[in-house]
């Protein structure tokens, strides 16, 4: 997933620091995949999403974070940086799919 638009959208430099990927996540809400950028109201995200983390190594483990930059709203973002959730300690998916055949 590339991270220009994160760029362009501010949220590196003001939520995240500059960073490079290392491993491709997909996630997806209703089979509605998630992209960088994208707004989202909240009967959308409602429900659990479908996640899927990359990487091979299975001493690593991964966090993953909801956050909304600027709620309610850009031009007022009197709750921003509103934590919706965090998930810890989440696996690769991809050395579980590996091991199917």
């Amino acid at each position: 997933m590339s991270n220009d638009s994160l760029v362009t959208s501010r949220i590196v430099g003001d939520v995240l620091d500059p960073f490079r990927s290392t491993v491709d996540l997909t996630v997806l809400y209703d089979g509605r995949f998630v992209i960088n950028g994208m707004e989202f109201r909240s009967p959308a995200v409602s429900g659990k999403p479908s996640v899927e983390i990359g990487g091979d190594d299975i001493s690593v483990t991964y966090t993953l974070v909801m956050v909304d930059p600027d709620a309610p709203n850009p031009s007022n973002p009197t709750l921003r940086e509103y934590l919706h959730w965090i998930a810890r300690f989440i696996v690769s998916t991809a050395r579980y799919r590996s091991n199917i055949s």
